[in-house]
């Protein structure tokens, strides 16, 4: 008599999980995302989830992946676009579309080239990377100087504490001094009366 464990994968939930993590490829998703998803819809971990389709899902559905890989390269193919470049609103519209679930509107193609032409594009990521890197320099030369301006301040104050201690020093000389004067008129007013 085997013993099943409690937490076992059922069929139903490897296949939510196959079903999921083929969509994700499909719309260009990370498997990742996949997990997460199963993860929460099954109560159990997204490391749980990718283990489990690492481990044993994954090698039942060979020919499912190869195919969900054809459709996210025909996707992008009849966008004309990478797939980095679309927003996710846009890639859901377009898996639906090639699924045969809705057909691409001008409004979205309206929207997608909005979206588009907001992001940056890669000369306005250098500039801004070019800025930050002046800007990292610029501090760094000011961290310098205040570095070595605390050093200085540290070594001026090392030498007016040694001047303090100086003085301190002379000045309880001078005070002995004063105190035994004192003391040797008095002794010899003493002996005088």
């Amino acid at each position: 008599m085997t013993i099943t464990r409690q937490d076992a994968w059922t069929q139903d939930e490897d296949l939510l999980l196959a079903e999921v993590v083929l969509r994700h490829i499909r719309e260009g998703g990370t498997q990742l995302s996949a997990f997460e998803e199963v993860g929460r819809a099954l109560t159990r971990t997204a490391a749980a989830c990718g283990f489990r389709w690492n481990s044993y899902v994954r090698k039942q559905y060979q020919s499912g992946i190869e195919l969900a890989k054809k459709q996210r390269k025909e996707l992008r193919k009849q966008i004309g676009v990478h797939s980095v470049n679309m927003p996710n609103s846009m890639k859901q519209t377009a898996s639906a579309s090639s699924e045969g679930k809705r057909d691409l509107s001008i409004q979205d193609v309206i929207q997608f080239l909005e979206q588009f032409k907001e992001t940056p594009s890669a000369q306005e990521f250098q500039l801004e990377r070019e800025k930050l890197k002046e800007q990292i320099q610029s501090l760094q030369k000011e961290l310098e100087d205040l570095r070595s301006e605390n050093q200085t301040l540290r070594n001026q104050l090392e030498m007016t504490e040694e001047d303090y201690k100086a003085l301190i020093d002379i000045m309880d000389r001078a005070r002995k001094m004063v105190v035994s004067k004192e003391d040797g008129r008095m002794k010899k007013a003493a002996q005088e009366t």
